[in-house]
């Protein structure tokens, strides 16, 4: 009875620490609950009565979740079926009967708070929960932090920090106290962490490497640091979740209340077991992936032997290199927190060398400076620890020691200190992923389409069309490398001839590559069709005639008026000579929503429309237009086209899309490209496609071969 008193003991905190703790969550879920309030005026962000998510990803977690709560989902279609978040998800949904959407809304806003328990919990074992709750205040809400977490963002990011921060938390307890007890903690959280973020491992190995050189450093003789390390590596090693979780809790127990039946040699075995297991279970073999695919940046990345694609890490913006001031930001919500804080920081590390296991996350946040803006995220928590710090040995060095002076300073800088990250808050008013004349579409479409049918779509929207309309799609925000996103891009971006044939070809090679197991389908491709050239392969694609596989199943295509945005950068994932990956040149394509009109021109910015409607300027360069062409939708929601034929001879088309207040103008490549074909003028091949949803935010097409 004694050990278990002395047991609860050693986990007991004043209520003073729980105070500080529940008011900083509060703090944070409310300051999340402002984009909810401001969200909540704009009806089309709603859908099912509940306001609609703001990240792409998060849809395949709700995929997931949707299929766990329907029992089923059918082979192949790239559900998160059983995933992490997913999996919490439908739990939620199933014991506290709440809806599915709510849940997916408001999850982050909790889980991602708690970031503010272990923050507090590490000062407290430094005795300066003072420190703690500022930190916690600035961490919960810093704007990285924020942005990842917020209302909306429904994703694996609420947990993928608080996570690390209570492991660094249990080893920092056995470095302080060296108690038996404390062993047990990072473990525990390692398991699951691992569970929930398996891209984690990186960051737990090097924070279990820090700690290994930290007992070797300053701890060598003492058998509860080397119980410890054998722990942390029995909870990262891939092996069985049932037995790795047996063996830890029944090495923990026989040490903690029998400790005495433990020799140094006894420990030197099972930590040796330990490491037998870890490299029998695969060892480092996942840390290489994260690396090349952020440090290593080239305009290719080699998929086999044959072929060199466009890499897709170049276009996504959370992985491009960030200026110094904008990285300051988005960990400290300013340039001289952050100052202050790295100043803490680094006061903090002398001062209490087990702070230094927290090096691993805050070179993972640094290393947004090389590897994007979404590495900033890791910093955040631990930069936050060393402002409070700082802060607070900055008054005592002031010789303001006084409760009601100490107090009002504190408060004043705290307030300070928000005050950026609070109007951060107040302008990042993002929308949710689809507006819900969009998610209309997708509904209807669902009615339409069978489950084992395809949309051809890009990959930012792969997963949002299989969460609301229920079929399948060739690339999402999880498998969208250039050779996956080469075929899309390239039926999106050629002719509707060529779009038809690589649509139905990359849909039939996809579902056989689910069985044969044969690689990229492109070279499978050539193979089957006996071409060496994969230049030559793609001309032949213009033939009406070409001979395509049987068809097994429905194709459609979902083009949404957003993507008209992206547009130039879809296209880049097909435009470029898969030999040797080089570009070719760019097409005209220039977008304009910002214009004015005097009695001469209609001035776009760089570009000016003559007001005869046969002229442009690009650049003071002036050029005739082959046609221009006027788009407006009638009181039947029909499409009415004017155009005036101009030169015929020139190779500039200007389209003004009334509806949309939009002006396109492009070269004759992008005018006879699918996407503007079928989208901005309904100018579809009767032969080819059939319309089945024309609406002003979405077109979707069925493919007739």
């Amino acid at each position: 009875m004694n050990k278990i008193l002395k047991f609860y003991s050693n986990f007991h905190l004043s209520k003073k620490v729980y105070l500080l703790i529940l008011i900083a969550f509060c703090f944070s879920v409310v300051a999340r609950m402002y984009w909810v309030y401001w969200a909540s005026s704009y009806e089309p962000f709603f859908y099912n009565n509940e306001l609609m998510i703001s990240t792409n990803d998060g849809y395949a977690f709700a995929e997931g979740a949707r299929d766990m709560l329907a029992g089923f989902h059918q082979p192949n279609d790239l559900s998160y079926f059983g995933s992490s978040l997913s999996t919490l998800t439908f739990w939620i949904v199933k014991l506290l009967d709440f809806k599915l959407e709510s849940v997916m809304l408001y999850m982050s806003v909790f889980f991602s708070s708690l970031i503010v328990i272990p923050i507090i919990l590490i000062s407290n074992i430094y005795n300066n929960t003072k420190a703690g709750f500022l930190a916690a205040l600035i961490a919960s809400v810093a704007n990285s932090y924020y942005n990842r977490t917020m209302a909306g963002y429904y994703d694996t990011d609420m947990l993928t920090i608080v996570l690390p921060c209570f492991i660094i938390w249990g080893l920092i307890r056995v470095c302080e106290h060296k108690r038996h007890s404390d062993i047990i903690i990072a473990p525990i959280f390692i398991i699951i962490y691992h569970w929930w973020y398996a891209s984690g491992f990186t960051l737990i190995s090097a924070t279990i490497g820090l700690f290994v050189a930290y007992t070797l450093i300053t701890e060598r003789k003492n058998l509860t640091f080397y119980s410890q390390i054998a722990l942390l590596i029995l909870a990262i090693s891939n092996f069985n979740l049932l037995f790795k979780i047996l063996i830890i809790f029944g090495f923990y127990f026989v040490f903690l209340y029998k400790n005495h039946l433990f020799s140094f040699k006894a420990i030197m075995a099972f930590l040796s077991i330990s490491i037998i297991i870890f490299i029998a279970g695969g060892g480092l073999n996942p840390i290489i992936f994260q690396a090349k695919f952020y440090l290593f940046r080239d305009s290719s990345e080699i998929a086999n032997i044959s072929f060199k694609y466009f890499n897709v890490n170049q276009t996504i913006q959370e992985s491009s290199i960030i200026p110094f001031e904008l990285f300051a930001k988005r960990i400290s919500g300013h340039v001289i927190t952050f100052i202050l804080s790295l100043v803490g920081m680094v006061y903090l590390c002398m001062k209490n060398r087990s702070f230094l296991l927290s090096l691993a996350m805050l070179t993972l946040g640094f290393l947004a400076l090389k590897g994007g803006l979404r590495f900033t995220i890791y910093a955040v928590p631990i930069m936050a620890i060393g402002f409070g710090f700082f802060i607070t040995k900055l008054l005592e060095i002031l010789k303001i020691s006084k409760n009601f002076v100490f107090n009002a300073c504190f408060i004043a800088i705290t307030i300070l200190a928000l005050f950026p990250i609070a109007i951060h808050i107040q302008g990042y008013k993002i929308s949710p992923v689809f507006m819900q004349s969009e998610v209309e579409v997708l509904d209807e479409f669902k009615n339409i389409a069978d489950r084992e049918d395809y949309a051809l779509a890009w990959w930012d929207y792969g997963y949002p069309i299989r969460y609301y309309s229920d079929v399948k799609t060739l690339i999402d925000g999880g498998k969208h490398l250039g050779r996956d996103n080469f075929a899309v891009s390239f039926a999106l971006g050629e002719t509707q001839t060529r779009s038809a044939n690589i649509a139905r070809l990359e849909v039939e090679y996809t579902e056989r590559n689910f069985t044969e197991k044969f690689g990229t389908n492109l070279s499978k491709m050539l193979q089957d069709y006996n071409i060496d050239d994969v230049n030559e392969f793609l001309s032949q694609l213009d033939n009406k005639n070409f001979k395509l596989p049987k068809k097994t199943r429905d194709i459609f295509y979902f083009l949404p008026d957003r993507m008209i945005y992206i547009y130039p950068t879809i296209l880049q994932f097909s435009r470029l000579d898969l030999k040797d990956g080089k570009q070719y040149s760019n097409p005209l394509f220039f977008i304009s929503e910002n214009f004015s009109q005097n009695s001469n021109y209609i001035d776009m910015g760089r570009i000016r429309l003559f007001n005869t409607l046969d002229k442009i300027a690009i650049n003071n360069e002036i050029l005739n237009i082959n046609t221009f062409i006027e788009t407006k939708y009638d009181e039947n929601e029909k499409l009415q086209i004017k155009k005036l034929q101009n030169d015929t001879n020139s190779n500039i088309y200007v389209i003004f899309m009334r509806d949309y207040g939009r002006f396109l103008v492009l070269d004759e490549s992008m005018f006879d490209s699918t996407f503007i074909k079928l989208f901005v003028l309904e100018d579809y091949d009767e032969r080819l496609f059939e319309p089945v949803i024309l609406d002003g935010a979405a077109k979707i097409y069925r493919l007739k071969r």
